[in-house]
Order: structure tokens, then C-alpha cells, then sequence
């Protein structure tokens, strides 16, 4: 009697075992599906926005901003197309993981992945392109500043360039702190201070150096006034 029941209970524990397998099997098939499925979408859209960074030039006004030293240190090449592609490649991966896991019946694996990867992993890729755009304008700014400081005479072309460059610089690194609610407070308490700092240097910038073409103007204003008097 005692051995019926054991072997009842053992023949009943691998029934159970074997219709668990049977049941898991397929949705283990599932799942590794479409995690390839999302490592191959996240491989081709990483390497499509790693092209199209390369296509704009990135790097190269990266370079012009100083970007490519502060980089070096850190032991690293300056690749900013392979970096957000990375970043969004990872991010797809993860958004096929979650659909994987859930195959699976994994909840708080899952929970986690949404509350805490793809809540803020789109705040690091927003936040990463804001400091590449910001590079490229204010590589552009810097031109634009020095060529109509040159034209109008001023002798501290390049010291006003680069205070624009790197008012650009610091907006866009504070815009992306602000991004990853890092020191929010302290963000625009920080921005407020820099605005003003940089608003007098550019005005003295250009008052001092422009003191000579603003009294060369006044000169030729005050001849041909007196000259139409006469």
C-alpha cells in the first residue's frame, strides 16, 4: 500500500514535470525569437544612426570644439555616431527583452526593466544628443562671432567667439543635466550665474575693442551733419 502511494506520488510529481516542460518548451522558443529578432533590429538602426552622424560630419566639429582631448582622457577614441548607436541599439534590445521576459511569465524582472532601464535610458540618449548638438552649434556660432566681430574692427575677435562656443557649450551640458534630473535646482540657479558672466564679457569684449570704429563713426557722422549745415 505505502509503495502504491509512492509510486503514485512519484509518477504524478514527473507528469507534472514533463507537462511543465511541454508548456515551457514553446514560450522559451518564443522568447528567444524575438530577443534575436530585437538584437538584430537594434544592430541595423544602431549602425544606421552610427552612418547618418558620420554622413553629417559630427566628429569633425566635435574636433573644432575641443571635444576630441577632453574625450582622450577619459582613454577613449572620439566616435560619436558608434556612441548614440549604441546607446539606441541597446535600447531596442532592451524593449525586445521586456517582450521576451513577459513570453516567459518573468513580472518582476520585467517591472524593473520598465521602471528603471527604459524610463531613463531615453533621458541618457536625449541628454547625449543634446551635448552633440550643442558641440556642432556652437563650433558654428564661434565662426559666426569671430567673422562679424573681424568685419566690424573689434581687436578681441577670437576672445568673444570662444565666449559664445562655450556659452553654447555650458547651455547644452546643463540642458542635458536638466534632462537626467541631475541638481535641477542647482542647474538653473548655475545657468542664471553664466548668462550673466557671459553677458558682461561679451560687453566689454566688444566695448573695449570697439571703442575706436564707435568714435571713427561718431567723427564722420559729426562731418557730414556739418557739411550739409554748410
Amino acid at each position: 500500500m505505502l509503495l502504491n502511494t509512492w509510486g503514485e506520488v512519484l509518477t504524478l510529481s514527473f507528469q507534472n514535470l514533463w507537462v511543465g516542460v511541454v508548456n515551457f518548451v514553446p514560450n522559451l522558443v518564443i522568447a528567444l525569437v524575438i530577443l534575436i529578432l530585437g538584437w538584430l533590429v537594434g544592430a541595423l538602426l544602431g549602425r544606421a544612426i552610427a552612418q547618418v552622424f558620420r554622413s553629417l560630419k559630427v566628429d569633425e566639429a566635435l574636433r573644432h570644439a575641443g571635444f576630441e582631448s577632453v574625450v582622450r582622457r577619459g582613454g577613449m577614441n572620439l566616435d560619436s555616431g558608434a556612441f548614440i548607436g549604441g546607446l539606441v541599439k541597446w535600447f531596442v534590445i532592451v524593449i525586445f527583452l521586456v517582450a521576451a521576459f513577459d513570453v516567459l511569465g518573468l513580472s518582476q524582472v520585467n517591472l524593473f526593466l520598465q521602471e528603471v532601464v527604459l524610463a531613463y535610458l531615453p533621458r541618457v540618449i536625449v541628454g547625449a544628443l543634446v551635448i552633440l548638438v550643442a558641440g556642432v552649434i556652437g563650433d558654428v556660432i564661434e565662426r559666426v562671432v569671430v567673422t562679424a566681430a573681424k568685419s566690424a574692427g573689434v581687436r578681441s575677435a577670437h576672445f568673444a567667439g570662444a565666449v559664445a562656443k562655450w556659452a553654447v557649450w555650458v547651455f547644452g551640458i546643463l540642458v542635458a543635466l536638466s534632462q537626467l534630473g541631475i541638481a535641477t535646482a542647482f542647474s538653473q540657479t548655475l545657468f542664471t550665474g553664466i548668462v550673466v558672466a557671459i553677458s558682461l564679457a561679451l560687453g566689454l569684449s566688444f566695448g573695449l575693442g570697439g571703442q575706436e570704429q564707435a568714435a571713427r563713426f561718431l567723427e564722420r557722422l559729426r562731418a557730414d551733419m556739418s557739411g550739409k549745415n554748410q
